[in-house]
């Protein structure tokens, strides 16, 4: 029997480590599994896979993943790291990678499969870590890659 919940959030502290990545997608899916979103696991992983690696090789302090919901059916991943600069191209369009780059594919990814995305940089009074978040919702009726 389905449950009815009010909007819900978690916050997932994540050091600066290889492996943290992969842990918080699988806690990413948990989550999903225990509110009945299961069918935006593919979708929330991949935008929360991008995010957290663009935080993992782009900085060198921790890194946090929040996941809540927005609505009954939406759920938005964020990504909070301590560098303030948001990446070129998030919000605006992405230069394109080269063919054989192994890397710059990652925001187009974010872009295709979300629904919204955004950024803001963390200076206001009272933002005790500073840094930046970079966000992206996802729904249920989007297609999952």
């Amino acid at each position: 029997m389905a449950t009815v919940s009010p909007h819900w959030s978690y916050t997932l502290q994540l050091p600066h480590d290889p492996r943290a990545p992969g842990i918080a997608r699988g806690t990413l899916r948990l989550i999903l599994a225990a509110h009945e979103m299961s069918e935006l696991s593919p979708t929330a992983e991949l935008l929360a896979a991008e995010l957290l690696t663009n935080s993992h090789c782009h900085t060198s302090g921790p890194y946090a993943l929040r996941v809540l919901s927005t609505e009954s059916d939406r759920l938005r991943v964020a990504v909070w790291d301590s560098d303030p600069r948001i990446p070129p191209g998030f919000g605006d369009v992405p230069p394109p990678a080269a063919e054989t780059a192994e890397h710059g594919r990652g925001l187009h990814l974010v872009r295709a499969c979300a629904d919204a995305w955004g950024a803001s940089v963390l200076r206001e009074l009272g933002a005790s870590k500073g840094g930046k978040l970079l966000w992206a919702e996802c729904g249920r009726g989007v297609a999952a890659w």
